[in-house]
């Protein structure tokens, strides 16, 4: 499955009422560290298609990023239901993504 870029206008039906764990990639172009994880993000959209990928430039929406109080980027968020299940912060290697959808 593609990875999905989100808006505060589409955050609420991709993310918070979606059917599937969702996994959403806080980033900005300026941030080295969000273009070292980006290609590991893609990855996990395709090899994954049991889960939701999302991603949020901050920049352009900042609202999204205040609401989740994102301070750091890169910043993972996995939600469920609609809720956040789990966070991780800075860029990581693949595994502990991968960890984080468990």
């Amino acid at each position: 499955m593609a990875v999905i870029t989100v808006t505060k206008d589409s955050f609420k039906t991709e993310v918070l009422e979606s059917d599937k764990p969702v996994l959403v990639d806080f980033w900005a172009g300026w941030c080295g560290p969000c273009r070292m994880i980006s290609p590991l993000v893609d990855q996990i959209a395709e090899e994954h298609p049991e889960i939701k990928v999302c991603k949020v430039n901050i920049d352009e929406e900042q609202e999204i990023a205040r609401q989740y109080r994102v301070m750091s980027i890169p910043m993972l968020f996995v939600f469920r239901d609609g809720e956040v299940a789990n966070t991780l912060l800075g860029a990581q290697p693949k595994a502990n993504i991968e960890a984080l959808l468990k």
